[in-house]
Formats: C-alpha cells, sequence, structure tokens
C-alpha cells in the first residue's frame, strides 16, 4: 500500500520520536568555526567580521535569534573571543542560548546599536569590517552612518565556512530528511477522493512533531492536478480527485538543519504522457547526480539535468514546457543558501557542500513533476542523504 487506504488518525498513532536522534554541534564545534572565520579573515583584508542574527549567528555562537528591528549581532576579530552586541532588555534571554564564550554589549532602548559597534571596533583593532552578506540594508546604512566606512563583503569568511559541512552536520541533516521521507511515505498513505490539501498539510506538520523534528514542519506545499505546474503551487485549497498528479514538497528542521524532499505520484491511474514525462524527471536527476565530481564547478551540474532534458525536447534552457529553475540549491542551516547548482556559480565543488537535486519539468496548464532529493558531495563524487524516489507507481518502494 503505497497510496491511500488509511487515516491520518491511523498514521499518527503509529508515530513514535525518532529513536537514537544525532547530537547537536557541540561547544568545541562552534569555537573551531570561530576559529577558522579568524583564520579567513587576513585573506580578505579584514580586520573582523560581524555576523547577524539568523542562521549566520547560530551557526558561530549557537544563538538561535531571529533577525527583528533590533540589532542583535556577533562581532568577530582575528584573534579572541567574539563580541556580541545585544538589547539589554534581552540580555539574560541571548545569555541562557550562546553556546561559546563572549562579550556582550548592551545597548538601551533609547541607544544607537550602530554607534555602540563603531564604538568597540577601535578597541579591539578593528579598521577593516566584513559585513554579513545577509545583513538586511537597514544594519548596513546604520552602520555607513556611524563612519565605519572600510566594509567588505565577509561572504567568504561566512559562506567558506557554512557551506562545508562536518560529520555532525551531515547527521543531522540525514535525520531531518529521514524523518521527513516517513512523512511523506505516510502522507501518501492518507489520501482518499476528496481530501483537501490543508488537511494533507496539517498531517504533515502533525506528523513531524510527532517524530520530533523543531517545530513540526519548516514550511509545506501540497499540489494536486494543474497546481503541480507552478512550481511554488497556487492559491486556494484544492480538492484531490481520481487521476490527479500530486506534488507534496516539505521539509523539518532538526538541531537547526533542515530536510526538503519533494515526491510527485499519481492518486490513481497515471496517463501514459505523465508516465513518459515522470520517467524522464527522473534521469534528470540522476544524471546531475551522476555529474558530481570534486573539483569541478556548481554550473556543471545543472548543464547535466539541462542538457538530458533539451535532448529529451525540453527547453531550450529555462524555457517552458522544460526546467525554469535552477537543478539545485546548498542547503544547511538554511534551507535554501550558498552555493547553488545553477548557470553562472563557478563555484569548485567541495567534499562536505550538501545540495538538493530538484530539475523539476514543468508543463504550462497541464501538470508538474518535480523529484527532490539530497546529496553531499564525497572525495569519490555525490551519496544520497536518502534514497529517491522508487517509482511512479510505488513511490516508496514494493513495501511503502
Amino acid at each position: 500500500m503505497s497510496i491511500g487506504g488509511s487515516s491520518a488518525a491511523r498514521e499518527l498513532e503509529n508515530l513514535n520520536r525518532w529513536p537514537a536522534p544525532a547530537p547537536l554541534i557541540t561547544r568545541e564545534e562552534h569555537l573551531g568555526r570561530i576559529a577558522k572565520a579568524q583564520r579567513l579573515l587576513p585573506a580578505i583584508g579584514a580586520d573582523a567580521v560581524v555576523v547577524g542574527a539568523g542562521a549566520n549567528l547560530r551557526y558561530f555562537t549557537g544563538v538561535a535569534w531571529g533577525a527583528t528591528e533590533r540589532l542583535v549581532a556577533a562581532v568577530i576579530p582575528q584573534s579572541g573571543s567574539p563580541i556580541i552586541v545585544c538589547p539589554a532588555f534581552e540580555y539574560e534571554s541571548l545569555k541562557a542560548s550562546i553556546a561559546v564564550d563572549a562579550k556582550i554589549r548592551l545597548w538601551e532602548e533609547d541607544e544607537s546599536p550602530f554607534r555602540l559597534v563603531a564604538q568597540l571596533l577601535p578597541e579591539h583593532g578593528v579598521e577593516t569590517l566584513a559585513l554579513d552578506p545577509a545583513l538586511p540594508f537597514a544594519v548596513v546604512d546604520g552602520l555607513r552612518n556611524e563612519a565605519i566606512a572600510l566594509t567588505i563583503n565577509g561572504a567568504p569568511i561566512v559562506d567558506g565556512c557554512r557551506m562545508l559541512k562536518s560529520p555532525a552536520e551531515l547527521a543531522l541533516m540525514r535525520q531531518a530528511k529521514a524523518m521527513t521521507l516517513e512523512v511523506q511515505r505516510r502522507a501518501a498513505r492518507i489520501l482518499t477522493p476528496g481530501i483537501k490539501a490543508s488537511e494533507v498539510r496539517h498531517f504533515i506538520d502533525s506528523a513531524h512533531r510527532q517524530l520530533g523534528a523543531d517545530g513540526g514542519s519548516y514550511f509545506c506545499a501540497v499540489q494536486f492536478a494543474q497546481a503541480t505546474s507552478y512550481p511554488h503551487g497556487v492559491p486556494g485549497d484544492q480538492t484531490l480527485s481520481e487521476g490527479d498528479v500530486v506534488l507534496i514538497d516539505t521539509g523539518c528542521q532538526v538541531g537547526g538543519y533542515h530536510s526538503d524532499i519533494t515526491r510527485t505520484y499519481v492518486f490513481g491511474d497515471a496517463t501514459p504522457e505523465i508516465k513518459r514525462v515522470w520517467a524522464i524527471e527522473k534521469s534528470a536527476q540522476q544524471a546531475a547526480f551522476d555529474a558530481v565530481r570534486p573539483g569541478i564547478a556548481c554550473e556543471a551540474i545543472d548543464l547535466a539535468a539541462r542538457s538530458f532534458l533539451e535532448r529529451s525536447g525540453f527547453g531550450p534552457g529555462y524555457r517552458l514546457p522544460g526546467l525554469p529553475h535552477r537543478t539545485g540549491h546548498g542547503i544547511g542551516l538554511s534551507i535554501h543558501e550558498p552555493p547553488y547548482l545553477v548557470r553562472g556559480d563557478t563555484t569548485p565543488l567541495q567534499p562536505g557542500m550538501c545540495f538538493s537535486d530538484e530539475p523539476m519539468i514543468v508543463i504550462p496548464g497541464a501538470f508538474g513533476i518535480r523529484l527532490e532529493d539530497h546529496f553531499h558531495v564525497t572525495e569519490q563524487g555525490a551519496a544520497w542523504f536518502t534514497s529517491p524516489q522508487h517509482s511512479l507507481e510505488q513511490p516508496f518502494g514494493p513495501t511503502g
């Protein structure tokens, strides 16, 4: 039984918390990340890098703090401990979440946090400051208005550290993806004529929570029939009918690390055209995977999938019917992060990089097929985190 035949209540009843969860990132690993950033600073001519709230701050300090209009940031100088700038009234909350030793500088509601940053830089011998590439314009502008003029792009530091995953990061991602694949398998079982997409999304969120994901589903897209021809869906709550193409794209977080898996199949009997396009999509995904080798450019992976699609009559390039978006994205603490499997990204592949592989085929006004799995780069090539979709008729294998 792969598709249909069960219920949400029955599937949730048999779902337990994930056994033997992967260990969280340790203090020692966070300290190693800071040390690496400090080693990289001289190469770009910077004395320090400022890292804003969000995934980048979490990566270096363990502080899982979302960006708001109030500045929370870490200044990492070439030597010594990071300096974290934080609103004074948030001090206790921040102190409880930080994973490393750091100096904390506080600002009151009627004070400028950017002036505080400007004042602390000379104290630590900082003349040239690298900026987190994810900093909002308001932060960059605020720093500039405090005469911090010597700023450069900190992407080589931030992305240079984050895009190469450690064994501990890979383990957390492997668990997150395995959990989402199990949720996908169970979601297929609850399908029945007349079920609404919102009901499926609710089940997927509940199942992720029951398995122990951080906060349930990080996102969830459930698309039926013609709606599958829109890569990110259409507004409204669709209802499932016999013969509909079903596309479910969802993911969760474990220790902050993401999964993002898409499965496409048919509820009922597939037409010959759907079967033909599904088989081409499956081969295009495999072509991208097979092209992975350390040292080759990210764009070469996109080219491998896109060239196969063009030989199969799609495109050319990003034209429809065909593949309108990149073949894949980096993934880790952010669901989409550099580098990208897309034309123009010449970043050389290195062991430890992690990507989605999702060369979707869109047939405008009819249907779309997207198979999305993830791999990490090894010395030999690519290794899947989870097994790709088995077939159109049995998405999760003969026993799924």
